[in-house]
């Protein structure tokens, strides 16, 4: 039987790797961002950085397993279909064909992910953190959709 997505993300000496990737990821995906949307995700980020130093790295940690499970099934079904039916194009470069595949489903797979942040952001006992979070909610379905890319690539990285 074959390892699910827990099973190779979360395993003890790959789990570090992947928090630290993720880390990374999130500061790419805030820094490339612009215009107003971007300005406020970017002073959201600020704002928890400033006042919660380590909560990023803490939020990642504590929300890579829910992350995980809800990428469990694309994983598979991407596992199952070999990649095949991603795009029209084969040969593409490494890590990016599962990328590919999660944003061909953006709509799906964002309101997937969204669901673990937003669970985490209601039960948030923080109003700095809950504040900055609803302020940039709205927009959020559009940042995650901009970096299945970059989150199936990692996942990849781990996941083969």
């Amino acid at each position: 039987m074959a390892a699910t997505l827990q099973e190779m993300l979360l395993a003890p000496e790959t789990r570090p790797k992947v928090i630290a990737d993720c880390h990374t990821l999130i500061e790419q995906e805030v820094s490339d961002m612009s215009g107003i949307s971007g300005t406020a995700v970017k002073l959201a980020y600020k704002t928890v950085v400033v006042f919660s130093p380590g909560h990023v790295r803490y939020m990642v940690e504590t929300l890579l397993p829910r992350m995980t499970e809800e990428l469990e099934p694309y994983w598979a079904d991407f596992s199952t279909a070999d990649g095949s039916e991603v795009g029209s194009e084969s040969g593409s470069e490494s890590g990016s064909e599962f990328g590919r595949y999660l944003a061909e489903r953006s709509e799906e797979v964002s309101q997937a992910l969204l669901s673990v942040t937003d669970a985490r952001g209601a039960a948030s006992n923080r109003p700095v953190i809950t504040k900055a979070y609803g302020a940039v909610r709205d927009k959020a379905a559009r940042h995650v959709t901009a970096a299945l890319p970059r989150v199936g690539a990692l996942v990849q990285k781990y996941a083969i």
